[in-house]
């Protein structure tokens, strides 16, 4: 079946940029499919759309490279394993507290015997192709996020979760947890301890992990050496749309900056200027897109 480029980036240690898509439109998801990012997730916990936009966006998005992405509004298995057969080639769980909810929302997004998945990929089979019903437990990814005091009470366990994709950073929610206003980025000694704890943790490990940010140079000063998932939030849909891809682009590819090696075509396009953003040494934690729309 179709290969899942960004886990498999992730699996290999190398670093992955993203966007995060929280309107209900066809033609912003087809724009930013083509902005050049690793992945796009539609947001289906914050953003402005529901299942029946999500039916428009994922082949929006299948018209490039680009992996769709999926966070879905809860641990349910039923709405899991919809987007799954929507096309979504990973879902991004919220609120993850302990491993017994890390295992449900694995076991949602894999066929028996590995899984409860109930096979029906009404449109996943066309877009993954041949092989989807054999292949698909090793190419979807199951990521959960970090973002609750029991989360981070139950780190460890949860991180080493039999099957997990990886691990997401809520910096918002995070902050809420440890009794601190909401905000994205954020120099606050004791939210970035916790995020510290989250990423030595996945990267004792091998896990991938990945955080929202805001952009370029907070992700390079805080997590450049840490992360191999980046996710940038940037809250650009007010404008025109043509702006918003202005302004998307350079993002992409100013945050491929860190090796200095010029970028090889992403998605069939080239990031002007960029250079490819890879970890220093194998990366376990793994950097997640840039959420285009503000969490």
């Amino acid at each position: 079946m179709r290969t899942n480029t960004a886990l498999a980036k992730w699996r290999a240690g190398e670093q992955t940029i993203g966007g995060w898509l929280s309107l209900a439109n066809t033609h912003s998801a087809e724009l930013m499919a083509n902005v050049g990012f690793d992945w796009l997730c539609i947001d289906l916990q914050h953003g402005l759309l529901d299942y029946p936009d999500l039916l428009h966006m994922l082949p929006a998005i299948s018209t490039t490279d680009t992996i769709p992405l999926v966070r879905v509004s809860g641990n349910d298995p039923k709405e899991i394993m919809k987007v799954l057969d929507a096309g979504a080639l990973g879902i991004i769980v919220p609120l993850i507290n302990n491993r017994e909810e890390a295992m449900a929302a694995i076991s949602a997004c894999r066929y028996p015997p590995e899984g409860t998945r109930s096979f029906g990929p009404i449109r996943a089979a066309l877009y993954g192709g041949r092989g989807y019903a054999s292949e698909a437990n090793q190419e979807i990814a199951c990521i959960a996020m970090i973002e609750t005091k029991e989360g981070l009470e139950n780190l460890e366990e949860i991180v080493t979760t039999p099957g997990l994709g990886g691990i997401y950073v809520g910096p918002s929610d995070l902050a809420l947890a440890l009794g601190l206003s909401p905000r994205g980025d954020t120099d606050d000694p004791l939210h970035l301890e916790a995020v510290d704890k989250i990423l030595a943790t996945c990267k004792k490990h091998g896990v991938p992990a990945g955080i929202h940010t805001g952009g370029l140079a907070f992700s390079i000063r805080t997590h450049r050496t840490r992360l191999c998932l980046a996710g940038l939030r940037i809250p650009s849909w007010s404008t025109p749309f043509g702006m918003t891809r202005l302004r998307s682009s350079p993002s992409c590819a100013g945050e491929r900056i860190s090796t200095g090696k010029r970028s090889e075509r992403i998605s069939g396009r080239t990031c002007r200027g960029s250079s490819i953003w890879r970890a220093p040494s194998r990366c376990s934690n793994f950097p997640m897109g840039p959420p285009i729309s503000r969490i």
